[in-house]
């Protein structure tokens, strides 16, 4: 499906459904197009690229799904890679990486995805209304710039609530570890990484080096970018923090387990120690021979007597030496 939409200088509003065959692209450097290809077709993306004149490397690219993101130069046009997420906290894969395949060029953006995203819906909402039109007037690298905002702002309740998991498996950790927890806490541990993996390679597309950056960037839209930088680094620093918590947690679990482990052995270390003598005393009076005072009743209560006694004394010294 393609979705076009012109931003006429002149009228100072947005044409819906243009015919791209009849756009051209020199008309005005203050218009912009913005073309949006949702759940395309291959010979969908082979026509736009024909009318934009985008090579065949970077059509196929966005036929195959990338998991970095990254930004090639084609001397006309910027093409980006880029990731936003997609969580599903019941599923078994929480974090499912949602491509976004982006073409800047001088006065127009074309944009690629499989699945809806809610930021580019939303400025197709403003578009279609003709509300906050700033959006498009300030350039292609502003509506850049508009679509990654809104891609990075996704993230934070994504963070949030992973926050709140881990509070709460913490505290389950502590009254009663089990192996559903562990689980939980790997199954964190993945997501946190699959967050990492998508978001950082942003960070280094757009944060420039010695203020250059990787693409065209009007200088009235660099405290857009530094701004955009500033909350990727802030999410970056959250997810490793996460995971220093996640694997300190792991770390506490296997020390709670051992020591429940010490502790038991060490009640069944006391037990069998105090039942050794008893052991030996019941077996060398149960021998087959005979034995002082075998025939009188009285031998068996002093045995039963000198069994309590002996487990009661070994009793006493495991409590006085605190080994129970």
């Amino acid at each position: 499906m393609i979705k076009t939409y012109l931003y006429d200088f002149s009228l100072d509003r947005v044409l819906h459904d243009i015919d791209l065959g009849r756009i051209d692209l020199s008309e005005n450097d203050k218009n912009l197009i913005w073309v949006d290809l949702f759940n395309f077709t291959e010979a969908e993306a082979n026509e736009v690229a024909r009318i934009f004149g985008f090579h065949p490397l970077s059509v196929e690219d966005c036929m195959h799904p990338s998991p970095r993101a990254k930004v090639d130069n084609y001397e006309d046009y910027y093409f980006f890679t880029l990731h936003a997420l997609r969580y599903e906290e019941e599923s078994d894969q929480e974090i499912s990486l949602e491509q976004l395949n982006v073409y800047l060029g001088k006065n127009y953006v074309v944009t690629l995805h499989r699945r809806t995203l809610p930021t580019l819906g939303r400025i197709a909402r403003n578009c279609l209304s003709n509300n906050q039109l700033e959006v498009m007037r300030k350039g292609p690298d502003f509506f850049l710039y508009t679509i990654l905002d809104g891609i990075t702002d996704m993230y934070f309740p994504v963070l949030n609530r992973i926050n709140e998991r881990i509070e709460e498996l913490e505290d389950d950790l502590y009254v009663e570890p089990t192996r559903e927890v562990t689980e939980e806490f790997l199954s964190l541990k993945r997501t946190t990484l699959a967050m990492r993996r998508a978001i950082l390679p942003q960070k280094r597309i757009f944060a420039s080096g010695n203020g250059n950056y990787a693409f065209n960037v009007g200088e009235d839209n660099v405290p857009y970018y530094l701004d955009l930088v500033d909350h990727i680094e802030r999410i970056i620093d959250t997810i490793d923090n996460f995971r220093d918590l996640v694997d300190g947690a792991l770390a506490t679990y296997d020390s709670i387990i051992s020591a429940r482990t010490n502790e038991t052995m060490r009640i069944l270390t006391v037990i069998s120690t105090i039942f050794m003598p008893l052991t030996f005393l019941t077996g060398f009076f149960g021998m087959n021979v005979p034995l002082p005072a075998q025939e009188s009743a009285t031998s068996t209560v002093v045995i039963t007597l000198g069994l309590l006694g002996v487990s009661l004394w070994m009793f006493l010294i495991f409590r006085i030496r605190k080994w129970i």
